[in-house]
């Protein structure tokens, strides 16, 4: 990832959810002369949260830029930042495609557990994930990055066994296929 400035951070804020989070997180970037370079926020039964990476013209200490975002809004954010390194994962982890993983059906414990193990034990790294329940129902999206070496079609009648064990439906669809049976647009 390429950053404005040479001094990046990873900063993770929560919050009861209100409107103005994200203007008093970036009103405190731009006064320290920052640069916002990615982020992903979204807001989950009243909670908001943000990760971002920010580049700063200077260098500071982590828990003086914390501090700052803090104080950005009277009331109360819980920040963390840390100074941001390319994760060694992302060195590597080797030639990967896109893929989206899809699962419903009636929710009981252990679903995400069963899922997430599954993509771990071959080295499928979830980027983005989408959890919601309604009732007894749930719904999952997840964007995978699947390592080339896998044979697609086998992880997919894995995928679609364990739901059937489970008593719920699972897919994966390569990202193409995904956006263009849902007529999404997805830009990376």
């Amino acid at each position: 990832m390429k950053t404005r400035f040479a001094h990046a951070y990873v900063l993770n804020v929560m919050s009861d959810d209100h409107p103005g989070i994200v203007a008093s997180v970036g009103r405190a970037i731009a006064e320290m002369g920052g640069n916002i370079d990615s982020c992903s926020q979204t807001v989950l039964e009243g909670y908001f949260t943000l990760i971002m990476i920010v580049s700063l013209p200077e260098t500071v200490a982590p828990d003086a830029l914390a501090q700052r975002v803090r104080g950005a809004d009277p009331s109360g954010l819980e920040v963390v930042a840390r100074a941001f390194l390319p994760p060694a994962y992302a060195q590597t982890k080797g030639e990967t495609d896109r893929f989206v993983v899809t699962a419903f059906g009636t929710d009981r414990p252990g679903i995400i557990h069963r899922i997430s193990q599954y993509l771990a034990g071959k080295d499928i790294n979830i980027s983005d994930f989408y959890w919601h329940r309604a009732g007894d129902d749930f719904v999952l999206i997840g964007e995978v990055d699947v390592p080339v070496r896998w044979d697609v079609a086998m992880l997919q009648v894995d995928l679609e066994q364990m739901g059937k064990e489970e008593g719920f439906t699972v897919k994966l669809q390569h990202e193409n296929i995904f956006v263009a049976t849902n007529q999404l647009r997805l830009t990376r």
